[in-house]
């Protein structure tokens, strides 16, 4: 038995999509990110009209009806929950918040160019605001839907499926190859 439907979610920065890209690699899956179903993703500004959370629900559902195996990858808190089924195993996944800072500002950096996250960039502004949230990620209380806090609460009353926490700093490739090893342990007990 090996996993055909992953969700693999946790903080930002600590490289969910990353992940899921790889393992939707290596299972020769489709892979869907749910950013892509949370935002307006026309936008030539991004990251500022959200979808309400039916129509998103209703998007990503579409996506994935009839689909014998597929990886998504981010946040389903608050939205998501009735796709929680769907899936056989997840992975959480959490790096501590310098490590996930770093790696927002290069990606961000990479993605949009410095000088538009730089200060008098036309993406300063959304790009400052995204680094504050992600920052208080850990010490957030759970009434903030993401958050370490809130995420954890979920897990323990929400998720009965095989669920793997993932704290490595690892290449994605040995990553996606130590949580494939771990998912197959987990869903053969």
């Amino acid at each position: 038995m090996r996993p055909q439907r992953l969700w693999i979610f946790g903080a930002p920065g600590a490289g969910t999509t990353t992940l899921g890209r790889a393992l939707a690699a290596r299972m020769g899956a489709p892979f869907f990110d749910t950013d892509d179903y949370y935002w307006f993703t026309d936008d030539p500004l991004p990251y500022r009209r959200k979808r309400n959370a039916q129509h998103r629900l209703q998007l990503l559902t579409q996506d994935l009806e009839g689909r014998e195996s597929f990886v998504v990858a981010g946040a389903l808190l608050g939205w998501g929950d009735p796709l929680i089924r769907r899936f056989d195993a997840a992975v959480y996944r959490w790096l501590p918040a310098d490590v996930r800072l770093t790696r927002i500002q290069q990606r961000e950096a990479a993605r949009y160019g410095a000088e538009r996250i730089a200060p008098g960039g036309d993406l300063h502004a959304v790009f400052e605001k995204f680094l504050r949230w992600a920052e208080q990620y850990d010490t957030a209380p759970p009434e903030k839907l993401r958050s370490y806090a809130a995420e954890q609460q979920w897990i323990n009353t929400q998720i009965h499926l095989p669920l793997i926490q993932s704290t490595e700093d690892l290449p994605p490739e040995a990553l996606a190859e130590v949580v494939w090893q771990r998912l197959i342990a987990a869903l053969y007990r």
